[in-house]
């Protein structure tokens, strides 16, 4: 069932409410909530034999890379009217934490482990071609808009800049706070962090020279995303709040609070104008960004992990955990325990999926929400990869 904002509703069309729109609405708002109303299907893929933490598209939109706790990356190819699965990347000895592709070469990408190294895959060879050893459990990863340094986190609140073309690193810091996810900028001097204490940790680069400390939640700030623009750059927190903030003057213009629990993963639209955030709650939120309006609402049978739009059409893919509610979600949104789901949180709970019986629905893995429209089939389609059921 898709909710909107508002407590009294239009009719239902095709059995589905849709949230009354004020005479302010945007043009793009009310195209886009057509849309999603006569386009958005849904579909899975199995891709993994354990939960998926991170998928990501290459940069021309062919490709979808999904890593799991099943130590392994798959790559898929986006065809006329489904996913294909290509190749299935082996190697690591630790579960696949977060992987992502290089920004301009759409043959390459990149996974982090928990095995201390991170590696970097050709998928015209389907070979890995370089393997880079790292001080710690590796639990996040990005690559800089230029192509020319990959940032990797781990477990003790390292982050070590490595060089994409001798594999050797160029600096490393650390941390005296705990370190959740880190991005650059689109202009590729300046380097973020969210962090434990709430805060964005904003540097100069490639100097690495503090520039703000950004006091932006009251909780755990768990993750970043930046829009293709450039404009603005979005963080969710263990609050359950999203916060959207200008680049360039490093303020906050608007939050978005239809989450209940904490805020695990963000990603901008093609065109930077709508942002999906997800979480435990059972949907993930498609917010218009200039507005805060909800456009619309990814129904879920279970939290989700990771979401990312496709840089090219508005085509959502996603990942949950187990379809069973065999999750923990009697932990408190406020409670000391709580991490960022990329340290202790995430890396607990797939240790405890691990081993248990899947066999009547399994982990999703990847799903995708398209609301193009066109004569494509996966237009309207929302992608859900998910674990191989068990026989």
């Amino acid at each position: 069932m898709i909710y909107g904002l508002e407590t009294s509703f239009p009719l239902p069309v095709n059995g589905v409410r849709l949230p009354e729109v004020s005479n302010m609405a945007s043009q793009y708002y009310l195209d886009m909530q057509e849309s999603f109303r006569n386009n958005s299907k849904s579909r899975e893929f199995p891709a993994h034999s354990a939960k998926v933490h991170s998928v990501a598209w290459s940069c021309d939109g062919r490709r979808l890379a999904s890593g799991s706790f099943d130590k392994t990356a798959s790559v898929f190819v986006l065809e006329k009217d489904r996913l294909v699965k290509e190749n299935n990347y082996r190697g690591h000895g630790d579960s696949v934490d977060q992987l992502c592709w290089h920004p301009s070469n759409p043959d390459l990408f990149v996974t982090a482990s928990g095995d201390k190294t991170i590696r970097i895959w050709d998928v015209r060879t389907t070979k890995c071609i370089a393997t880079v050893n790292t001080k710690g459990e590796n639990i996040n990863i990005c690559w800089s808009p230029d192509g020319q340094t990959i940032a990797v986190g781990n477990k003790d609140d390292v982050v070590t800049f490595i060089d994409a073309k001798t594999h050797r690193s160029r600096a490393e810091e650390q941390f005296k706070f705990e370190v959740n996810e880190i991005s650059w900028n689109n202009d590729n001097d300046m380097f973020f962090l969210t962090n434990g204490n709430g805060c964005i940790n904003v540097l100069s680069y490639p100097e690495l020279k503090p520039i703000q400390s950004i006091n932006a939640h009251p909780s755990n700030c768990i993750c970043i995303k930046f829009d293709p623009t450039g404009k603005y750059f979005a963080t969710g927190s263990a609050d359950a709040l999203v916060s959207l903030w200008d680049v360039e003057e490093l303020v906050c213009v608007r939050c978005f609070s239809r989450l209940d629990w904490p805020v695990r993963t963000l990603s901008f639209s093609h065109d930077g104008k709508m942002l999906a955030s997800a979480s435990e709650d059972h949907f993930i939120d498609i917010a218009e960004v200039e507005t805060g309006e909800k456009l619309w609402e990814v129904q879920c049978e279970s939290p989700t992990f990771t979401v990312a739009w496709h840089p090219k059409r508005p085509l959502l893919a996603y990942a949950c955990d187990d379809k069973d509610g065999k999750y923990d979600s009697n932990r408190e949104a406020d409670s000391d325990d709580e991490r960022s789901w990329r340290k202790e949180g995430k890396r607990t709970s797939g240790s405890q999926m691990d081993g248990l019986n899947h066999s009547d629905s399994g982990h999703r893995a990847f799903c995708t929400e398209d609301a193009s429209g066109g004569q494509n089939f996966l237009e309207g389609l929302c992608i859900c990869v998910q674990q191989e059921r068990t026989q």
